[in-house]
């Protein structure tokens, strides 16, 4: 039977919440540079700047060897999905299209991220979730359906950009060696920085940028993509891919809102009917957990947790309050109870 989040996973749709708040501003904002700054160093600087935010943390807490050995091969499928070819398809699409129909396209960010979910990851669901995610996909739908009009060359690329980052989204929740500041760097420094080479030898003879431009690039991707995606992350791993989604799901309808009274675009009434739409779908979400006897195997990670959640029961050199939320590796052993949960970091499991 579905029932309410626990207060870990609440903690979770906050930091999902704040991630889309940062994202959903960060898409008017790049549309901005997208028609004077060419595709590949947009998508680059922004991921540069995703890298240099997080650059601090990851030099007072550097990953170890164990957590890039066990890690590096989901890394380098998120780093190549979500931080070299989502950007791309995603800067392509606004150069070609309205910032509020950009922002609310991404909503199929959650329809790609659901679905793979169920079918390549093997996360459960629910009735709750595949019903809020399809209500989300209508919201889309509602948006971009014209009669006798043809599909935008910008809305197809967005829609590529959200397959990318589905597939992104399902691999990095399931990351649990590397934190989230690590995983952000491989995707901002490598992913960011092949883009930016490779806008600089194919832009060819066009206007330098300017100190400005390069500037406010990194200051968007330093927010809307660096400490936007560590708070996904996180949150993700309190939640499950296809629940965080669900909550990032309203990143697009902030944009949408911030195009409509920052930049002067036009509102439409899809466009409200969309809003109203998805967040009735966002709201069904809300209570889906399931409850069923189940097993953990002995493993060892490292994650943010605390020590009255049922399933964190170690100790430490020095003393952590129960309800003191922190993070370094640590082991789990083997058990085998019931109780409700959700497919978080700890309850990836098959179901018949």
């Amino acid at each position: 039977m579905p029932g309410r989040l626990s207060g870990v996973a609440r903690v979770g749709v906050l930091r999902c919440l704040a991630a889309a708040v940062l994202f959903g501003a960060s898409a008017p904002a790049a549309s901005e540079l997208a028609g004077t700054v060419p595709i590949l160093t947009l998508a680059g600087l922004l991921y540069l700047g995703a890298g240099l935010a997080v650059l601090p943390s990851v030099i007072v807490r550097p990953p170890d060897s164990t957590a890039l050995r066990k890690d590096w091969r989901p890394a380098l499928s998120a780093v190549v999905a979500g931080g070299a070819i989502g950007p791309v398809l995603l800067v392509a699409g606004l150069a070609r299209t309205s910032a509020a129909t950009a922002s609310i396209l991404l909503n199929l960010e959650l329809a790609a991220t659901v679905a793979l979910a169920a079918t390549v990851f093997r996360e459960h669901l629910g009735r709750r979730v595949i019903g809020g995610a399809g209500l989300v996909t209508v919201a889309g739908a509602l948006l971009v359906w014209e009669p006798g009009a043809e599909v935008s060359i910008g809305a197809l690329l967005i829609v590529a950009a959200c397959v990318a980052w589905g597939f992104d989204n399902g691999v990095t929740a399931r990351i649990d060696h590397l934190a989230p500041e690590h995983v952000v760097a491989l995707k901002g420094f490598l992913a960011g920085g092949v883009n930016v080479v490779l806008g600089f030898f194919t832009v060819g003879s066009g206007s330098p940028l300017t100190l400005a431009q390069v500037g406010a690039a990194l200051l968007i991707g330093a927010l809307g993509y660096g400490v936007s995606i560590v708070l996904w992350v996180k949150g993700a791993r309190d939640l499950g891919a296809a629940r965080g989604q669900v909550i990032f799901a309203t990143a697009p309808f902030i944009g949408a809102a911030l195009a409509w009274v920052v930049l002067g675009e036009n509102a439409s009434a899809a466009q409200f009917m969309a809003l109203l739409v998805a967040a009735i779908g966002v709201a069904v979400t809300m209570e889906s957990t399931h409850e069923h006897q189940h097993s953990h195997r002995d493993r060892e990670h490292e994650h943010e947790h605390r020590h009255d959640d049922g399933h964190h029961h170690h100790d430490h050199e020095q003393p952590v309050e129960a309800g003191a939320r922190h993070s370094h590796r640590h082991r789990h052993r083997a058990i085998v109870h019931s109780h409700p949960h959700i497919p978080d970091l700890h309850h990836r499991h098959e179901h018949a």
